[in-house]
């Protein structure tokens, strides 16, 4: 179940706000500027269909965003639990960092962690199949994977090198809870 938790920074065993409302979760969302949405695939699709099937199934939605955006770039990214990457994989996005593009990413399938820290708050937001999030660029945030991944997402990028990570060197993301299948649901 998808989820949106509110923390102070200095209070990473306290949310002020705990939902699992998408509606509310969107609200709460926009105040920072991070949108929110919940797609419908509009054929059947599943973990380890062609990246073409999968898009195919979200066309109307993908196409709306790279309209609205200017999105250059739409791809399809799998990751399984028995990746033999999947430790590093995950390591790479753990600490706070931020883009000079929109981060944007769809869940076809599973599901992800994204932290945001933004005016003294973190909002924790579980992204599972359905969910859209985009987060604006230069938004501090961190992504969780799990110890065992297990997603397939559809990804816009607006330049090649806009996605790439601009470490803070904070520690936050250590303070937070950790992505376990289980415990953050």
């Amino acid at each position: 179940m998808s989820r949106l938790r509110i923390f102070a920074e200095n209070e990473p065993s306290n949310p002020r706000l705990s939902t699992s409302d998408h509606a509310e979760m969107a609200v709460e969302l926009k105040k920072i500027g991070v949108a929110f949405e919940q797609w419908q695939a509009n054929a059947p699709v599943a973990p380890g269909d062609a990246p073409e099937k999968i898009m195919e199934a979200y066309r109307a939605d993908i196409d709306r965003l790279v309209a609205q955006h200017g999105f250059k770039t739409v791809d399809v990214v799998s990751i399984a639990p028995d990746n033999p990457q999947r430790e590093a994989m995950r390591t790479k996005f753990l600490d706070e960092h931020f883009h000079k593009e929109d981060e944007v990413r769809f869940f076809v399938a599973g599901s992800g962690l994204f932290t945001l820290h933004v005016d003294g708050e973190v909002y924790e937001v579980k992204c599972e199949q359905g969910d859209l999030i985009a987060v604006p660029d230069s938004t501090k945030h961190w992504f969780d994977m799990g110890p065992e991944p297990s997603f397939v997402a559809i990804r816009f990028f607006t330049e090649p090198d806009g996605w790439v990570g601009h470490f803070t060197g904070t520690d936050i993301a250590q303070r937070f809870p950790r992505y376990e299948k289980g415990q953050a649901g």
